[in-house]
């Protein structure tokens, strides 16, 4: 690389050209001339083809003039002061512009601008219209005020560096935060996806039976491990089932897929909840895959009663009870728990046993399912809402319809300060009076997979077998 390369790179280093006005410069270029005794005084950057003017005193509306010839283009040649006496009888300064124009400069004065590095980037120039001399001393203080414009151009710098720096640690926090929402966003997509996967994407429409459910995740970014779903069994029975994984995040999510499946698979094969309970018992305990999760469900079948309403058979393993609502026709008169003794959780123990009831569902009953989200979101005191909160809540109901108590329930939990703070899964089944049962039933299905507030309350009644 030749000197002038280097010299040149130094200038663009610095980014000094074509700046706008700046008081550290323009102070030296006063400075000088008082010191000196002057009219004019420059400070100087010598470009590829131009001096350009950082600073001048008594020299308006020049900014900038050719480098050849030039005065300042010969003082960076060398590292001492330069000094002409009288430019008319210097060979190479008479026929500057300066000079030979209007200006009619005849005294002439610069010291280089130098760099740490050894790099002349300009001048600090005195000029007068009249032929002087100046003392070893006086081009002593010249060559101090360039070294004053080479600390102004390090610490201008120093801060363009912090100042680029920042902008730099600036545009790398904003990309940080983008990735880091994009990020978000495909977990949360990912997650709704996967949960997607692990619900009935529509309740079935049985014959006489209303039905109703709602599922809401406590986080948009994590899948629950909260599961349910209706199916036919063949002829006129029907398998109902709720339940809660233990945990959240893909090892609950491959447990649950595992334990609906194999719900649904045991159900075509036995008649008896809790031998369907038992296969599933057998089923996790023998997968490696999901080491020591468990669940807590309930599984139930529906049948048909010659009278009307349905007969049903619910097993139970670790599960809470579920709530069953008799409705007179004006309001609930009966909220029962159903809650069989000794039904254990599943997965967790290779003897496990579990229990059933059967009960009636007439018409007017329902029946209300729901995980441990519900009993456990807090009231206003702080205190959870617990079985007995929801029984109170239930009773108050005028209603047994699925869909109502499904909505009502729903609408609880967000009137709660702090909503619930776990996965809340919720089904309802309920028989329509008589007079109603001659319309279509119907079949409610809500997935909400990031909540506010998740959902409450169940009604089922049972009789130990």
């Amino acid at each position: 690389m030749s000197a002038e390369t280097a010299r040149m790179a130094a200038v663009r280093r610095y980014d000094i050209l074509d700046t706008p006005p700046d008081g550290a410069f323009d102070r030296v270029a006063a400075v000088a001339a008082r010191l000196f005794d002057v009219p004019v005084a420059t400070v100087t950057i010598v470009d590829e083809d131009r001096i350009w003017f950082k600073a001048t005193h008594g020299l308006e509306g020049v900014t900038e003039i050719g480098r050849d010839p030039g005065l300042c283009a010969s003082a960076i040649l060398t590292d001492d002061t330069m000094v002409i006496p009288d430019a008319l009888a210097d060979p190479v300064a008479c026929s500057n512009p300066l000079v030979a124009g209007p200006m009619g400069v005849r005294f002439y004065a610069a010291a280089p601008i130098v760099t740490a590095d050894g790099h002349r980037l300009g001048t600090v120039n005195i000029l007068d219209t009249r032929p002087r001399l100046i003392t070893a001393a006086d081009t002593a203080t010249l060559a101090d005020l360039a070294a004053m414009v080479v600390d102004a151009l390090e610490l201008r710098l120093s801060a363009l560096y912090r100042l680029r720096e920042e902008q730099e640690r600036r545009i790398e926090q904003e990309e940080a935060r983008k990735q880091a929402e994009r990020d978000k966003e495909a977990i949360t997509s990912f997650a709704s996806a996967l949960q997607r996967t692990l619900l009935p994407p529509a309740l079935p429409a049985v014959p006489g039976l209303e039905l109703a459910c709602h599922y809401q995740t406590a986080s948009p970014r994590d899948v629950g491990g909260d599961f349910y779903d209706v199916f036919p069994l063949g002829g006129d029975r029907w398998a109902f089932f709720l339940g809660d994984v233990c945990g959240k995040g893909a090892e609950a999510a491959a447990v649950t897929s595992l334990t609906r499946y194999t719900l649904r698979e045991a159900a075509q094969h036995h008649s008896d909840p809790i031998d369907v309970l038992d296969a599933l018992n057998s089923a996790l305990l023998l997968d490696p895959s999901v080491g020591s999760r468990y669940c807590t469900c309930v599984f139930g079948t529906l049948t048909p009663a010659p009278e009307g309403g349905f007969t049903v058979v619910v097993a139970t393993g670790g599960h809470p009870p579920l709530f069953h609502l008799e409705h007179d026709g004006d309001a609930v008169v009966r909220v029962e728990g159903v809650r069989p003794t000794g039904g254990m959780l599943v997965g967790a123990l290779d003897q496990a046993r579990f229990a059933s009831h059967t009960l009636y569902l007439a018409p007017g009953h329902g029946l209300l399912l729901y995980t441990d989200g519900l009993t456990e979101a807090r009231l206003a005191d702080g205190a959870m809402l617990g079985e007995d909160g929801v029984a109170a809540f239930l009773a108050t109901r005028d209603t047994s319809a699925a869909a109502a108590l499904v909505e009502e329930t729903v609408a609880l939990i967000a009137d709660m300060p702090q909503g619930a703070g776990d996965d809340v899964a919720l089904l309802a089944l309920s028989v329509p009076h008589r007079a109603a049962a001659e319309q279509p039933t119907t079949a409610v299905t809500t997935h909400t997979l990031a909540a506010p507030a998740p959902p409450e309350g169940a009604t089922p009644i049972g009789q130990e077998r």
